[in-house]
């Protein structure tokens, strides 16, 4: 199997439990509230925030990795497309944790307070 070809999974599976955690969260917090919940701007421009950031860092590193030797990767199994001195499909785990992650952290419910929750901090 090609590192693209598992890429491909890990991603397909990282969006599908992305897109069912949110369902079931707009599912918990529409009965919880009496309206269907939504995905609101501040959260989406988070995401794209993190998402950018965690791309360069993984390509910086991912870089040094590669340059010193640490790993190599067989060519034969790869795209042959580089991001700095690392294949591409290095991308797809960071994309994958940048869906992933906060699908588990809603589905936990480990938001922290809500506004309006009488919490204090």
């Amino acid at each position: 199997m090609t590192y693209t070809a598992l890429n491909l999974v890990v991603l397909v599976l990282a969006g599908v439990f992305a897109l069912v955690a949110h369902r079931l969260v707009n599912r918990r917090t529409s009965d919880a509230r009496g309206r269907v919940g939504r995905v609101r701007r501040p959260r989406l421009v988070a995401g794209a925030i993190t998402l950018a950031v965690m791309l360069v860092l993984t390509v910086v590193f991912d870089s040094i990795i590669v340059g010193v030797g640490l790993v190599a990767y067989d060519p034969a199994r790869i795209s042959g497309v580089l991001v700095g001195r690392a294949p591409i499909e290095d991308l797809a785990y960071t994309v994958g944790a940048v869906l992933v992650l906060p699908a588990v952290w809603r589905l936990l419910g480990t938001g922290g307070p809500r506004r309006g929750s009488g919490a204090r901090r």
